[in-house]
């Protein structure tokens, strides 16, 4: 009895697992991919501005620079970076994709998040 009500509990958690729906799909207003950087794979020229990437795995990668120059940098997994905006092509330079989580800061911000000053101090 005892195993058949582990098998149930595992079944039942990978039906709703499987269940979960890509936030990509469900609500694109607000969830997009930008790009998926697979194995040995080039994007296109593009700009990011300054942020901060995490990496998920270990990983190297070529970027090569709108003056055509090109530099390669090197991951290791939990490693957090802070970035500048640059203009970059990136290319996976290993056989595993390339999984990161980049936040980046917006260009001007919105002037409703400004803090309001109270009282006489400047």
């Amino acid at each position: 009895m005892r195993v058949l009500s582990l098998l149930c509990g595992v079944v039942t958690l990978a039906a709703a697992r499987g269940a979960a729906q890509d936030p990509v799909k469900v609500d694109p207003q607000h969830y997009k991919v930008e790009f998926e950087n697979g194995p040995h794979e080039k994007s296109v020229m593009h700009t990011h501005p300054a942020g901060v990437a995490v990496f998920l795995n270990d990983n190297r990668a070529k970027f090569t620079l709108p003056d055509g120059k090109s530099v390669e940098r090197e991951w290791k997994a939990g490693q957090a970076l802070w970035l500048p905006a640059e203009t970059h092509l990136p290319e996976n330079q290993t056989d595993k994709p390339l999984e990161l989580i980049l936040t980046e800061l917006k260009a001007h911000p919105a002037s409703s998040s400004k803090p309001k000053r109270t009282g006489g101090e400047p």
